[in-house]
């Protein structure tokens, strides 16, 4: 459910970030308030932006013309960049979101964060990994091994136990967490663990392919999980487990 007095600015690096996905863009917005703020970047004098064009009005997206100055030098980058920072001053904005694989936008993610607004990324796969970190929240729009359906729905494929257990990167995020957010039983609040990961992490459980991070919880299997009467999910490390006994 959209939150109706939060209002989102979205900024789109058309050379950068692919047109076919743009109802999973506006459709993650929805979640965070109203995209009062639609725009999308690039020299469109030419043919490379030709699937942004078909889709511009169709989803009231502004375009922003802008020239390549310098052979070598982004000129579209900085316009954009200019551009949210003065949303940032003179616009009621709440959260920002960023569609580009490009490292450029980096650092500007890193200013709205300190500023204490929401930055929400969109990329590919290629994006490298400081933009992705600098995000609070970042979606990738394609996979190197699945594949991403188009439309408000879209989904990955589901990552298997043993393709999870092997990311030695999302093993550690989960364990930490839980271990942050337990209690003296060594049980953890599901609700504390995902807070815990949102503060510290660019991370979403749709990248790996489950729509809840219980469903991730689930298909690593290094966790116990138990459903009490509160209806609240308390996680436990197996690992700890094991030891108690």
């Amino acid at each position: 459910m959209s939150v109706p007095d939060r209002f989102v600015a979205l900024f789109i690096d058309a050379d950068n970030a692919p047109a076919s996905h743009i109802e999973v863009i506006l459709n993650e917005l929805a979640g965070f308030g109203t995209v009062s703020i639609r725009r999308a970047y690039g020299n469109w004098k030419g043919e490379r932006l030709s699937s942004w064009e078909r889709i511009l009005h169709e989803y009231a997206i502004q375009p922003i013309h802008q020239l390549d100055l310098t052979k070598g030098k982004n000129a579209t980058d900085m316009a954009l960049i200019v551009d949210a920072m003065d949303a940032l001053y003179t616009r009621k904005v709440d959260v920002f979101a960023i569609a580009s694989s490009d490292s450029d936008f980096t650092p500007l993610a890193t200013r709205l964060q300190a500023d204490g607004k929401m930055v929400i990324g969109f990329g590919e796969r290629k994006t490298p990994t400081p933009f992705v970190n600098a995000c609070s929240k970042f979606l990738y729009l394609d996979m190197e091994e699945a594949t991403v359906e188009s439309g408000p729905s879209a989904t990955v494929r589901k990552r298997s136990s043993k393709e999870l257990k092997g990311d030695a990167r999302l093993v550690n995020l989960l364990r930490n967490a839980v271990q942050a957010a337990e209690g003296d039983d060594g049980w953890a609040p599901l609700s504390y663990v995902g807070s815990h990961i949102a503060n510290q992490a660019s991370f979403d459980a749709r990248n790996y392919g489950f729509k809840k991070l219980v469903d991730l919880f689930k298909a690593i299997d290094l966790f116990d999980l138990e459903l009490r009467d509160d209806r609240i999910t308390y996680l436990r490390d197996r690992r700890k487990a094991k030891a108690g006994a």
